[in-house]
């Protein structure tokens, strides 16, 4: 397969733009960068019809939100082993009600979360929601709802006050 430069200056203009998604989407670092990592595999094996299209971008994070959720339903089929790990790892989390927030979006089942962030980060319709996570609109609707639910039960409404800072 030929070199094309275009798939390279997209990668180096919108490169952190997918691992900034791939992070709202996945909750963490290491599987943000896997899925653009597999997304950009993807898309360049594509880019020869993709590059016609106006937005390559769209169909990138389409993958990504694709592959987030063929991950969470391949983990829902796996055995579970009876060890702990010897370490914990946990990348820090700025501090306060965000970091509340950060942490209620984790805890969220992997289609919640991904209704949300399709929703609120990426400003799509049920519509288009639906089919990118290959669901129904009700589907999509009743998992919205059920995950502000949760981040509503989770979350205080109100912040936190401030101690003073001298």
């Amino acid at each position: 397969m030929e070199a094309d430069p275009r798939f390279a200056e997209f990668v180096a203009e919108r490169g952190d733009a997918l691992l900034r998604y791939g992070y709202v989407l996945a909750g963490n670092p290491h599987d943000a960068a896997d899925l653009v990592q597999e997304a950009l595999l993807k898309m360049r094996a594509a880019w020869p019809r993709l590059r016609r299209k106006e937005n390559p971008e769209s169909y990138a994070r389409t993958t990504m939100a694709r592959l987030h959720i063929a991950a969470w339903r391949l983990r829902r089929r796996e055995q579970l082993a009876w060890d702990l790990p010897e370490l914990e790892h946990h990348d820090r989390l700025p501090g306060g009600d965000e970091q509340r927030m950060w942490q209620a979006l984790a805890g969220l089942p992997r289609k919640q979360r991904a209704v949300l962030v399709l929703r609120y980060y990426e400003q799509l319709g049920d519509a288009e929601i639906a089919a990118v996570l290959g669901i129904s609109r009700g589907t999509v609707r009743s998992q919205a709802a059920r995950a502000l639910d949760k981040l509503r039960s989770t979350v205080p409404t109100e912040p936190m006050p401030r101690g003073n800072a001298r």
